[in-house]
């Protein structure tokens, strides 16, 4: 163990020692005293310091409210020693009933809204403690939890409430810390006490059987809970996940056939104004080509209303797009990550937070118990006493009005201890009535009985356990009814299907000509343009390819690496410029070209072949390319380069080498692979391929002779099989090598 530091003294120590020993000190104290909430009451240190200070300044349900001002001065002064601007931004938190699921703090005044605006200053605005602030406290004033001196030492404050209210899960908690974060969402307190009793009832019951109780998040905003019951049971299971929410929306229909989506729900912690504007954003970018307009109608309910494009726009595939472009769907995490009653950070499961918080009601019950067992401990032995001065009234007051110290003298004649004698002689001379004497017996008489049935309570296990299920139960009935507060909020749906809403939904339809540039520039023009040779490039540059396609399919690019990479017709530049390098939309490497473009066709086939004359089929639906990075489908040999895609078309190959041989032979001969390098097509002595075409061969091979093509239909000297070396082509055949 380190000797403590004296006055003088200088020590060595590494600096990552020095260094490791702080940042430790400072994290812990992040941990513990900020950031993660604890598993008995649900609550921060900030949280819980606000709440009791509101109830020392006797903020209660049924009386007035206050100037969160001077609760905020309170709490700094006091308790929490930290800025104004947190403690009260947590409690302007804790009275949002869109940010809460059980407000603990009612407040009167500008407390913000769900469109994201911010409360009023505090010096504007009042507040007070809820019913559930107050059931969260109960029994602080019975020695129920234990206190701690505040900061600087003048105060006492408690270290955990003793939360009659199931606070954690009820309200949820998020908070980061340094390297360790939670997020647990709200729920419905009526299901969790559902669990909690069943926990009670079933103590070896699985985290299943809690779950098919306490179904899943009920969030103070409502909206729609789609998510697989098996993604729930593991979240639960394992104490980490995610619950897919979306807004809930219903139709509205109009004349003439027309109708309009109204959305009256938005997911938890989602600002309506930030919605609407991303929206208004994407509205503005054509991204979203099926909606017309959007209206923000709300008053204190939430009322967002979305104009279709035309009556004809399916009112599921408009939402779906929405869905997927913008927070109207989001998943809120789940990490179970709290302090456990002995202020260890750990990740719970479902099971382990609702056992915690029952463990910590039964220490609350016993430390109640035994409080309310001495007080009537206490009054019981003053009582004893008032009743023996009864038993003896002449002689009593024959010894208060004859004796200089009466207090002995009684205590010796009637055997009294110190506490009765002093009762005695302070009790009041109106006390002398008989009325007086019936009543301290009957208080006596009540008090004993209490008193048995507590210490019964505290002998038996099993009578606790009831008395705990009791007030599980009136916390139910408090909070958990078919009112507004206790009902469900949040349906629970079903999970969406996996089906693939196709990309016409989310685009407009429209031709264009993609223009490909031999120095790798590319771009889309508007329409079909027939001469794209009329369209300007970059002093030295010319036009390599163009393809006429849509914004709506899918472009295929084949690279000279063997690589395939997929882009869609809408990501493409526009305007007039000369666009931008294809290489910053795809992983291109410097060493690669792009030797085909062709537009992606579902189930279609391809001809992919090398230089080196190795080649194979493959289907179009295997080549398409998720990232920038495309996808390895043809496998090179030494001095290699990917050359040919061709869509499979007709019965029969012809290849022609740079040798000027050419070989015939049937398609079906060339097998279908899904990546490789393939079979041989042609074999060379040196050099490679030429070119490849396929055509059907009952019409004949046909090839460019200047401005006309020839056809030869007796092929018959050049069918051969696969892999063989074919031999001179016919007279006239182009001195190039190439078909085309």
């Amino acid at each position: 163990m380190t000797e403590p530091a004296v006055d003088g003294d200088v020590r060595d120590t590494p600096l990552a020692e020095a260094l490791g020993e702080r940042y430790l000190a400072y994290a812990m104290s992040t941990i513990v005293s900020r950031s993660l909430p604890d598993v008995r009451d649900g609550m921060k240190p900030v949280h819980r310091r606000l709440l009791y200070a509101m109830q020392q300044l006797k903020l209660d349900p049924s009386g007035g409210f206050k100037k969160c001002a001077r609760v905020v001065g309170d709490v700094i002064g006091k308790y929490h020693p930290h800025g104004d601007v947190a403690v009260y931004d947590a409690m302007v938190r804790l009275a949002q009933d869109f940010a809460v699921r059980y407000p603990l703090v009612e407040g009167q005044g500008n407390f913000g809204n769900i469109d994201g605006d911010n409360a009023a200053a505090m010096r504007y605005t009042e507040a007070r403690l809820t019913a559930v602030a107050m059931a969260l406290m109960d029994g602080l004033d019975e020695d129920a939890v234990d206190f701690r001196p505040t900061y600087d030492g003048t105060e006492e404050e408690p270290v955990v409430m003793p939360a009659a209210f199931p606070n954690l899960l009820a309200n949820g908690s998020s908070g980061i810390a340094v390297g360790m974060a939670t997020s647990i969402p709200p729920h419905n307190v009526g299901e969790i006490c559902n669990a909690l009793i069943h926990l009670i009832d079933h103590s070896e019951c699985s985290i299943d059987d809690l779950v098919g109780l306490l179904h899943g998040p009920d969030f103070p905003t409502g909206g729609v809970l789609v998510e697989t019951r098996e993604a729930i049971l593991e979240a639960y299971r394992t104490g980490r996940g995610s619950f897919r929410l979306r807004g809930r929306w219903e139709v509205e229909k109009l004349s003439h056939g027309l109708y309009q989506i109204v959305v009256t729900e938005i997911p938890y912690q989602v600002q309506k104004s930030k919605l609407i504007e991303k929206v208004a954003e994407l509205l503005e970018a054509k991204k979203l080509p099926l909606l017309a307009d959007i209206r923000d109608e709300s008053t204190s309910l939430v009322r967002v209303v979305l104009e279709p494009r035309n009556r004809t726009v399916e009112a599921e595939t408009l939402m779906e797009q929405l869905f997927r472009q913008t927070d109207l769907e989001l998943r809120v995490p789940l990490n179970m990550n709290v302090l456990d009653a002995d202020s260890v950070p750990r990740v719970m499961n479902l099971k382990e937070v609702l056992q915690a918080f029952l463990d910590h009601r039964h220490v609350v019950l016993v430390r109640r118990a035994n409080y309310r067992l001495g007080k009537i401990e206490k009054r019981l032995e003053i009582l004893e006493g008032f009743l023996k001065a009864y038993l003896n009234l002449d002689e009593v007051i024959h010894i208060i009005r004859t004796e200089d110290e009466p207090k002995p003298r009684l205590m010796a004649a009637f055997d009294l201890n110190d506490v009765q004698a002093e009762a005695i002689l302070n009790m009041r001379l109106r006390s002398l009535r008989r009325l007086e004497e019936m009543e301290i017996r009957g208080e006596h008489d009540k008090l004993s009985k209490e008193r048995d049935g507590i210490l019964s309570l505290l002998s038996d296990d099993g009578m606790r356990w009831r008395k705990i299920a009791k007030e599980i139960d009136a916390v139910k009935a408090a909070f958990g009814g078919d009112d507004a507060l206790g009902k469900r909020r949040t349906e629970l749906g079903d999970a969406p299907s996996a089906v693939v809403v196709p990309i016409e939904a989310f685009v407009e339809r429209e031709d264009i000509t993609v223009i490909l540039s031999e120095k790798g520039w590319i771009r889309a023009v508007k329409g079909h343009a027939d001469s794209p040779d009329d369209s300007k490039f970059k002093d030295g540059d010319q036009l390599k390819t163009a393809i006429h396609t849509q914004t709506t399919e899918k472009l295929l690019f084949f690279a000279t690496n063997g690589r395939f990479f997929t882009i869609g017709g809408d990501k493409f530049p526009r305007g007039r410029g000369h666009g931008e390098p294809l290489r910053l939309m795809i992983d291109l490497p410097n060493d690669a070209e792009i030797a085909a473009i062709l537009p992606y066709r579902a189930g279609e086939r391809l001809l992919i072949a090398s230089s080196g004359g190795h080649g194979f089929v493959v289907k179009t639906d295997e080549v398409l390319a998720q990232t920038k990075a495309g996808k390895q489908i043809l496998n090179l040999g030494e001095g290699e380069q990917a050359t040919f895609c061709l869509p499979v078309l007709g019965d029969s190959v012809a290849v022609v080498g740079e040798n000027r041989k050419l070989l015939i032979f049937k398609l079906e001969e060339v097998p279908e692979m899904t990546r490789g390098r393939g079979v041989i097509l042609q074999k060379y002595r040196d050099g490679g391929t030429s070119d490849i075409l396929l055509f059907t061969l009952a019409d004949g091979l046909c090839w460019k002779m200047g401005e006309r093509n020839r056809c030869e239909t007796n092929l018959l000297p050049w069918l051969g099989k696969r892999a063989t070396v074919g031999r001179m082509p016919p007279t006239g055949f182009p001195r190039n090598n190439k078909f085309t």
